[in-house]
């Protein structure tokens, strides 16, 4: 169930026909676990969250470097040489309080896929390296 507080966040989405509130109330109920907080991560994370995904579980075991910076909105220069899993999720509350953020500082691996991944409505592969999409493939 939307709150009042959301509905009026979401109006814009909620008046289309095609979508309404019964869209609006399914991306609330939805998880998504977003593969990699970086070039591809970062901006999925970001509207995902504005558009009120319901649970989004962030996992990268990359910290913030000075050249993510032009390229990874979410990161600031105070965010240097912190967790991005932590960082995102902290952005995604800043965002939009009604997302529940889940940072996850593990590379995703064929020993962890299936934990970090069951129950998701989505995974968005965002990974920056060849085995780890395979992984996530699997």
């Amino acid at each position: 169930m939307l709150l009042d507080p959301e509905l009026d966040r979401y109006a814009r989405q909620i008046i289309l026909p095609q979508f309404g509130g019964a869209g609006q109330a399914k991306l609330k109920a939805a998880h998504v676990a977003v593969i990699g907080a970086g070039g591809i991560g970062c901006p999925a994370i970001t509207y995902l969250a504005a558009a009120g995904m319901g649970r989004l579980t962030i996992i990268d075991h990359d910290h913030v470097e000075l050249s993510n910076l032009q390229r990874q909105p979410l990161f600031t220069d105070a965010d240097i040489g912190a967790s991005k899993a932590k960082v995102a999720a902290d952005a995604v509350r800043r965002i939009n309080p009604h997302v529940e953020a889940v940072p996850v500082v593990q590379r995703l691996d064929d020993a962890n896929a299936e934990a970090l991944l069951t129950g998701a409505s989505l995974i968005l592969d965002g990974c920056d390296n060849f085995d780890t999409r395979l992984t996530a493939n699997r």
